[in-house]
């Protein structure tokens, strides 16, 4: 009888401290105590962007299984979305303001690929140049200039760079990826086809450690952009962008 007890006050206390230990993690990815670096705004000392308001929409599932419907759009809460118009970045800016975020990180190696301007953001992908992997995907506040990891795929899924990869506080990740690029754009478009009728995938997908994400399109134009997990192939779309503007590629930032 004193064994039988025993054992089942054990098992409380277990799970007990399961409980606390995903509260004390869902609080602490909530301000970003595990991103992939700080912030890097203009003229502005290095701090922690919170991104934790947005990016929590538009996951679904791969071939075969439920996902959610058509993701709604959503704005980034503090990142200036709705302040005057006229004082918003340039892209160039924008370039500029993700070069001085690289530069504070412990990754020297590392080049800018492209940077997108949308609506309500500036989005770059920063690559391994030996690779040609990418490393991470970052935001840039169109008003403040302010540089952080993007939610969502980045921080969730980055095998090496994100909060599961190396330096992170989830330890490294172990899964073998089973889904390549080509792959990836038909459970893509698979997605696309039940939830965003219309909308179609770019050939290019930009690989990076654990997932793709490529850029979907409306009427042959940018629209916005999704994720695929290079294991399950979970599709992750990514609802913080609003309307693409323009974009530039490469460490020059040679538009196109």
């Amino acid at each position: 009888m004193k064994t039988a007890l025993f054992i089942s006050l054990g098992i409380v206390v277990v799970i007990a401290f399961v409980v606390f230990g995903l509260a004390l993690g869902w609080a602490l990815w909530g301000r970003h105590l595990w991103a992939a670096g700080p912030f890097a705004a203009p003229g502005m000392a290095v701090g922690t962007a919170d991104l934790s308001d947005c990016g929590t929409r538009g996951y679904g599932m791969g071939p075969g299984m439920m996902g959610r419907g058509g993701p709604p759009e959503e704005p980034c809460a503090g990142w200036g979305y709705g302040a005057d118009s006229s004082d918003i970045l340039t892209i160039e800016q924008a370039h500029e303001a993700v070069e001085r975020y690289v530069a504070t990180l412990d990754y020297p190696d590392l080049e800018i690929a492209e940077v997108m301007e949308f609506e309500r953001n500036f989005y770059a992908i920063v690559r391994e140049p030996d690779t040609g992997v990418g490393a991470m995907e970052l935001l840039v506040d169109k008003w403040t200039g302010e540089v952080g990891p993007e939610m969502g795929p980045n921080m969730m899924w980055n095998a090496k760079y994100g909060m599961h990869g190396r330096g992170g506080m989830m330890g490294g990740a172990s899964q073998v990826p089973t889904v390549d690029p080509q792959e990836a754009i038909e459970i893509a478009q698979r997605w696309l086809d039940t939830y965003r009728p219309g909308v179609t995938v770019e050939e290019h997908v930009d690989s990076f450690y654990g997932y793709y994400t490529v850029h979907t399109l409306e009427d042959g134009d940018i629209e916005g952009m999704l994720s695929v997990h290079a294991t399950t192939g979970q599709v992750w779309y990514h609802t913080w962008h609003g309307e693409f503007v323009q974009m530039i590629e490469g460490q020059e930032g040679e538009g196109h």
